[in-house]
């Protein structure tokens, strides 16, 4: 052969196995990180050029999506650098529907809403190791105290526009810090209880300053719901702040003021579940597209709200998502994903039952196992039972509007009584079936957290009703009228009227221990609301007592105080002594002053947020916050257990996560962006 065609033969050779690129499934990935890979990352290792494709019904989704433009070619809607995932099992087909349930509009929603999740971070799915998403890459100072993220380039909104620092720092110090649409930045947000700050040093590079260290940032952005950046380009034309023209625009389109429009997209509130434009005013909505604005506000996520009712709503695959598959992909390969909303335990379990379900985690209660394992084979669905990391918890209202029931709920010796009151082997045999195990809430989960002890675990979590009583004796709940049951100290009738929601407590659990609280004397009596109506009551101060699971991984603690301080947790959790909250939000112009130990929780929890995440220095202090947390009692542990998660056997690419949990935001590490629907 002459050395011509020897060349000719090698350049032939060498172009082909630049163009070839592997399409690597998960057990064969082997980049910097666990089943990714950044774009030049895979083209390095494997000696090829990814090209793209697209989902074949993409335009039509496309023209679904209200007010939206047509959209260009796929390799010109992704970024320059794409997120490369390589799936699970096998490289998925395109198309189908994902049906899914909620309890309602904004109750027992983020299960879903986790399918479709995007942040700057994310945990991988061994639930240790923080990840890029949004965010390529980040640095940190040596102190902790200045984190540099990089973002992707060429990397759009669902409407095409470009995504830059910008829409960080819009979203921070524009929206975050603005009175006008979010009434108070949540703690997480804040470095020393003071707004940090975020600058755009270039297109794609933003720059967190923090007044202390901070060195668990990057994990909070890992699990948190709320997104840290907001689409400028549509917003500021609406904001007084960046537009004096924004009221004159807003009041064109038949709107109050500019901040009426950002509050009509963004819902003023972190939470992204809230009713979209669809749902809050169609006729303003279409107003809106008319003028040639999008219905609902542009998304990074990997679906988009097309229809949103009160029945439900229906979500189509976003034309300019990030991520592509090793063959080059562009990902999600579902199509829609129909939500639709069922308050009814009893209902929702009859359609999975009938495998009229794709998936569900959120809002299955134990209990219903047994009868979804029976029908799993007829349903073609499967079942698995996984540990949660919260526990099933309860708490006395520590602000309870009634003055004496607040007395006596602030006296130790009646938490500690109606703690040993209760009978927890028993909760675990009915409830959880002998698959948990008693324990009381130290708000740590105690298997990402070392330093929780066992003595810390078994504190007043013991069966003894006999030393209930006395306890409740000292606390000066006695009956003084002999009619058998329990009176206040001044005499007057003593009535725990229990209001609790089936998405998060088990109906038997909240029996027993009513009828364990009725044994020792205490008139109990148990009614089920939805989640919503729980939620509202507990707001407004309205609960006497409050049931709910709680407890959070060593990752969300180190990061973000609220469960450790007033009202000890968020609006989708336990929410007792909230005006010890106002009392310390107000600097004690309102409210209730909290006891002592309120104030040291504070410094321990102010301390605990900047030191490295397991260290001896973060080890020692988070003792002695779990510590404090299980001598106080303000929440009360009962059983921790496992939990069921529902999948279609028809759902491929589906790992099944390690803890049934929200923490880690339920199938966010999982990448559920692979997800298909087999035929």
């Amino acid at each position: 052969m002459s050395k011509r065609l020897i060349a000719s033969a090698a350049v032939l050779m060498a172009t082909n196995a630049i163009a070839a690129c592997p399409t690597i499934t998960a057990d064969k990935a082997n980049g910097a990180y666990p089943n990714l890979f950044e774009k030049a990352e895979f083209e390095r290792l494997h000696q090829c050029n990814l090209s793209f494709a697209e989902n074949p019904a993409i335009q039509a989704l496309n023209k679904r999506i209200a007010g939206n433009p047509a959209i260009p070619a796929v390799a010109e809607r992704l970024p320059q650098e794409p997120l490369v995932i390589a799936p699970y099992q096998q490289i998925g087909q395109y198309g189908g529907v994902l049906d899914g349930i909620s309890k309602a509009t904004e109750s027992g929603t983020s299960d879903l809403l986790a399918v479709r999740h995007v942040n700057l971070t994310r945990f991988s799915d061994d639930l240790a190791t923080v990840v890029p998403n949004v965010a390529k890459s980040w640095q940190w100072n040596d102190d902790f105290t200045v984190l540099t993220m990089s973002l992707r380039k060429g990397h759009k909104w669902s409407d095409g526009n470009d995504f830059t620092a910008e829409d960080v720092v819009f979203w921070y110090h524009n929206m975050l810090m603005d009175t006008s649409i979010i009434k108070s930045p949540k703690e997480r947000f804040l470095s020393d209880g003071k707004p940090m700050q975020v600058e755009a040093v270039d297109e794609t590079t933003v720059r967190f300053t923090l007044n202390a260290p901070m060195p668990s940032l990057p994990a909070m952005f890992a699990q948190d719901y709320a997104q840290p950046f907001q689409p400028k380009h549509l917003l500021e034309q609406f904001h007084p702040a960046l537009n004096k023209d924004a009221d004159k625009r807003a009041q064109e389109l038949g709107f109050e003021n500019g901040y009426a429009v950002i509050n009509f997209y963004y819902g003023q509130s972190d939470w992204k579940d809230v009713p979209t434009p669809l749902l809050k005013d169609k006729a303003a909505a279409e107003r809106l597209v008319k003028a040639g604005y999008t219905a609902v506000a542009p998304t990074l996520e990997s679906h988009i709200v097309v229809e949103d009712t009160l029945e439900g709503r229906r979500l189509v695959a976003n034309p300019y998502f990030f991520q592509v598959d090793t063959a080059g992909n562009q990902l999600p390969y579902i199509n829609e994903i129909n939500e639709v909303f069922i308050g009814d335990e009893d209902i929702q379990v009859a359609k999975m039952i009938a495998g009229e379900i794709d998936y569900k985690t959120q809002a299955v209660n134990l209990p219903s196992a047994p009868v979804l394992l029976e029908n799993k084979a007829q349903g073609n669905y499967s079942v698995t039972l996984r540990p949660n990391i919260s526990l099933s918890t309860y708490a006395f209202n520590m602000t309870d509007k009634d003055l004496e029931k607040r007395a006596v709920f602030n006296d130790i010796n009646f938490r500690r009584a109606m703690s040993v009151a209760i009978d927890r082997n028993k909760i675990n045999e009915v409830a959880y079936f002998n698959l948990g195990k008693p324990a009381q809430y130290t708000a740590f989960d105690s298997a990402t957290a070392p330093f929780v002890s066992e003595k810390m675990l078994n504190q007043w979590i013991q069966f003894d009703q006999t030393l209930a009583k006395q306890l409740l004796d000292k606390a000066g709940v006695v009956d003084k009228d002999g009619d058998g049951k329990r009176d206040l100290p001044s005499g007057k009738k003593f009535e725990l009227p229990i209001l609790f929601s089936t998405q998060e407590t088990a109906t038997e659990v909240v029996e027993i221990i009513a009828n364990n609280w009725n044994q020792v004397g205490i008139e109990t009596s148990i009614k089920e609301v939805t989640s919503d109506e729980y939620r509202n009551s507990q707001s407004a101060n309205d609960l006497t007592v409050m049931f709910w699971k709680m407890g959070r991984p060593l990752a969300t603690l180190a990061s973000n105080t609220t469960d450790l301080l007033p009202p000890y947790g968020s609006f989708f959790d336990i929410r007792t002594g909230m005006l010890w909250e106002q009392f310390r939000n107000t600097n004690g112009a309102e409210g209730v002053k909290p006891p002592a130990t309120v104030d040291k929780m504070s410094e321990l929890a102010a301390k605990f947020v900047t030191l490295k995440m397991g260290s001896d220095a973060s080890n020692k202090v988070g003792a002695e916050i779990a510590q404090r947390v299980a001598d106080d009692m303000f929440v009360v542990g009962t059983v921790k257990a496992v939990a069921p998660i529902y999948r279609s056997n028809k759902l491929g690419n589906f790992q099944v996560q390690k803890t049934h949990s929200y923490d880690y935001y339920w199938s966010y590490p999982y990448m559920p962006t692979q997800w298909f629907l087999a035929e």
